[in-house]
């Protein structure tokens, strides 16, 4: 935690220092609404020196005038500052989290790498919202500053002791209260870690709750959660345990000052150095400190725990790439992307120098005898990751030269697991359309939309569901059928019309006839592009210009489907049992 300090405050700090005129603002304000508090018993005092003391009625009536002014103008100053506050900590927060979906959702990865979904949730949400908090800690500081600066000065004016003691206790309980906020600061950070664990596994679960309920494996889940749950409650349990001590040990603090101060002024009085309307002001002045050292206390915890937010943030924004976010040559061009896909020597994971050569609009097969083949295969053409040796080229071009947003939009990989969003079936469909390079003139996107749902069976699909294409879609397609997400999943890659698809095994869900109309489908809506089929599919395999066999890493067979059906047994073995 330590290491992430530096990034962590320079995290708070933009944050904060984002909304700087809300907080100027706020601070002014807040001042302003402290500084009236602060002459409340000074004025108090005033009207009772002359009304009580001198009996001077109009003076009297003229302070409690000058009184109830203050009152009005404090509570206004309090009302707009509270307001500038708030605005600046949600808009400080909302930033944030811009901030951090952006980093995930960023070409190059890497952000997500050894965190689940849900304690990236906790991060861009609880942490967020803790550092935002910070910006009207701030304000409060400011106001609270500016109360005890009106109050030191008004005690200087009744007596040199009372002030003096007020200037010099107060920096001495602020630094105390710095203190012992630290072991809060750290067991916040702990709080947090053990939160967002506990979030990521329950939406974990989530996701996989028809897998575990299938297997019979609730009750493992249940233990599972149960261990981080309580390991979360026992992390939130010693930070609240902190935030007490510091909480109690600081009110302690103040009470004695307070005491002390009051102590100091009756004795004052009783000498006779201050009059009776300077010793109600002065017992006033004492009793509202209270107020400002309260504030410090709540500060230096609000302060504690966004340092402990902001150090979680910066990890995330901070993560390396998985990739590198630019390529050092110039980017593909908008149009004339031909499509020619080539491989050399590729190694990567369990590939071992893979050569192969797909000509622009050839559509070619790859069959494994190894799931993780495809799977690091996968990974080099959609740069999820470098090769560790070798080369992926488009069009002459190694992928390693360019950006990945340049390489996504020329070359579209539809895997497998590919996840639906919340909305309708229609905006499934169309959600990569115009995100692609275009390669030649197409129809109308209704058009192309149209084609991509028929190749892909989600007309079908479509025609089962009460509203058609516009039937809502719940969060990664739960709503539907595991072969309605597939063929949805698929209609969008089709859509996308980009100018390099590579597909993987978009049919496992579906029955042998859907199958075999979705592999002409493929065929016919991407004749005279560029595809890749990632597959084990007899169905599809049959349909493709020429079918290539990984085996142990490498290219052992090339041929055309039917001929290494009866030639090659360990394609059989793959594709046929």
């Amino acid at each position: 935690m330590r290491k992430a300090d530096p990034p962590g405050r320079n995290v708070l700090w933009r944050a904060v220092g984002g909304q700087r005129r809300d907080v100027l603002l706020g601070s002014v304000l807040g001042m302003g609404h402290q500084t009236g508090e602060a002459l409340v018993p000074v004025l108090i005092g005033l009207a009772i020196e002359r009304g009580a003391v001198d009996g001077d009625i109009p003076g009297l009536l003229l302070w409690l005038l000058v009184l109830a002014a203050v009152y009005v103008g404090l509570s206004f100053s309090f009302r707009f500052s509270a307001r500038a506050g708030e605005r600046a900590a949600v808009t400080a927060a909302h930033h944030l989290r811009t901030a951090l979906v952006g980093r995930v959702l960023a070409p190059e990865g890497g952000a997500e790498q050894g965190r689940l979904p849900g304690e990236l949730t906790n991060i861009a949400t609880e942490d967020a919202k803790r550092v935002g908090a910070v910006a009207m800690a701030l304000i409060v500081a400011c106001a609270a500053t500016a109360g005890l600066v009106v109050s030191a000065v008004a005690l200087l004016r009744v007596s040199l002791v009372l002030g003096l003691l007020v200037l010099l206790g107060t920096p001495l309980l602020l630094w105390l209260g710095h203190l012992l906020s630290k072991p809060l600061e750290r067991r916040s950070e702990t709080e947090q870690d053990r939160a967002a664990q506990a979030s990521g596994v329950a939406a974990d679960l989530v996701a996989g709750l028809r897998v575990l309920k299938g297997i019979g494996a609730e009750q493992a889940a249940v233990a599972r959660y149960r261990r981080v749950s309580q390991d979360s409650l026992a992390a939130t349990l010693r930070a609240a345990r902190a935030e007490a001590w510091q909480n109690g040990v600081v009110t302690i603090l103040t009470g004695a000052f307070i005491a002390l101060v009051a102590l100091v002024g009756g004795r004052l009085a009783a000498r006779g150095d201050i009059g009776l309307g300077e010793l109600v002001s002065s017992v006033g002045l004492a009793l509202f400190i209270v107020g400002p050292l309260s504030e410090f206390a709540w500060i230096n915890t609000e302060l504690a725990q966004g340092r402990a937010s902001a150090a979680r943030i910066a990890e995330v924004l901070d993560a390396p790439g998985a990739v590198p976010a630019q390529g050092p040559a110039e980017a593909l061009p908008a149009v004339g992307v031909e499509g020619r896909l080539t491989l050399r020597g590729l190694t990567h994971g369990p590939l071992r120098g893979v050569d192969l050569d797909i000509a622009p609009g050839e559509t070619v097969g790859v069959a494994t005898t190894d799931p993780a083949d495809a799977t690091a295969l996968l990974r080099c053409l959609g740069r999820h990751t470098d090769p560790d040796d070798g080369s992926v080229e488009l069009d002459g071009t190694p992928l390693t030269a360019l950006g990945p947003d340049d390489v996504r939009a020329a070359m579209l990989v539809a895997e497998h697991d590919a996840d639906l969003f919340e909305g309708t079936v229609l905006d499934n469909v169309t959600a990569a359309i115009g995100t692609t390079v275009p390669t030649r003139a197409t129809n109308s996107a209704t058009a192309a939309v149209t084609a991509a749902m028929a190749a892909s069976g989600t007309d079908e699909v479509a025609r089962a569901l009460p509203d058609g294409v516009h039937t809502a879609v719940t969060a990664r397609g739960r709503s539907l059928s595991g072969g309605q997400r597939q063929r949805v999943a698929l209609a969008r890659a089709l859509a996308a019309d980009a100018p390099v698809l590579v597909v993987h095994e978009p049919a496992t869900a579906v029955d042998a006839v859907t199958e075999s109309r979705i592999a002409a489908g493929v065929r016919d809506v991407r004749g005279g592009r560029t595809t890749l089929l990632v597959t084990n599919s007899p169905a599809l395999l049959a349909v493709t210009d020429r079918v290539v066999l990984l085996h142990e890493g490498r290219v052992t067979a090339t041929g055309d489907h039917e001929r290494l059906a009866h030639e090659c047994a360990d394609y059989r073995t793959a594709v046929l049992t």
